[in-house]
């Protein structure tokens, strides 16, 4: 019988941290709304890979679509909702959490003081 523990690693947000995704909510945290083909670009991303993590970022309410069409050419803008914003930054305090413990345990380590330090799964605090 598998027992879950209640690690910094359980608070992040899986839709969040799968990398394709991260880069697609990076890119659109600082836009007021991208270009199917501009966040394509950004990402590095096929056309079939993009559809596939904006669908799933869809689903989960982080971002919005919108298809229209401009001098008869198909436009596809993708937004940050509301509920993604909040639900991202949410997400990155957490993951900044865990990355600053990471620090603390190498220089720790480095330092002699490793023993000092708490296990770097222990439990973190949660904002």
């Amino acid at each position: 019988m598998t027992h879950k523990t209640d690690t910094p690693y359980d608070a992040l947000d899986k839709l969040f941290h799968e990398p394709n995704r991260l880069a697609i909510m990076s890119s659109l945290a600082g836009s007021s709304g991208l270009a199917f083909g501009e966040l394509k670009e950004i990402c590095g991303l096929t056309d079939g890979n993009l559809s596939r993590h904006l669908k799933t970022l869809e689903d989960a309410g982080a971002v919005t679509i919108k298809k229209t069409f401009i001098n008869r050419r198909p436009r596809t803008t993708v937004y940050l909702s509301d509920i993604g914003k909040r639900r991202f930054l949410q997400y990155i305090g957490v993951l900044e959490q865990v990355l600053k413990q990471a620090a603390l345990q190498i220089q720790s380590a480095e330092d002699g003081e490793a023993e000092r330090l708490p296990p770097f799964g222990a439990r973190l605090a949660r904002t």
